[in-house]
């Protein structure tokens, strides 16, 4: 989330509206929001129904429909145009995210 908020300006500059999206209740989003001073929204799919629609639930320590560390590019219209899927201690490739994105408004 941290490199999402400190590179906010680039991903503007591509045309990219940020959004952090988990399985965390919305009052818990906004303790992290304020913790990490995110300048971005983060959403609730606390039904999982984001989660199951991109195929990226899986069982994690007893727990269902947990959301694989994932980023997308969604363009205007609402077509996925790239997904990218981390382990889960990895972190996004910053830099790839903003090169796709880039590639495609341009």
């Amino acid at each position: 989330m941290e490199l999402l908020r400190d590179r906010g300006r680039e991903f503007e500059e591509a045309g990219v509206r940020r959004f952090g999206v988990s399985r965390d209740s919305p009052w818990t989003h906004v303790a992290w929001q304020h913790v990490l001073e995110l300048d971005f929204a983060l959403l609730s799919d606390w039904n999982a129904e984001a989660v199951r629609s991109f195929g990226i639930a899986h069982a994690y320590r007893g727990m269902h429909d947990v959301a694989e560390r994932t980023a997308f590019l969604i363009d205007g219209g609402g077509t996925v145009r790239g997904a990218w899927r981390y382990e889960p201690r990895e972190l996004p490739d910053v830099d790839e995210l903003l090169s796709a994105a880039r590639a495609l408004s341009g």
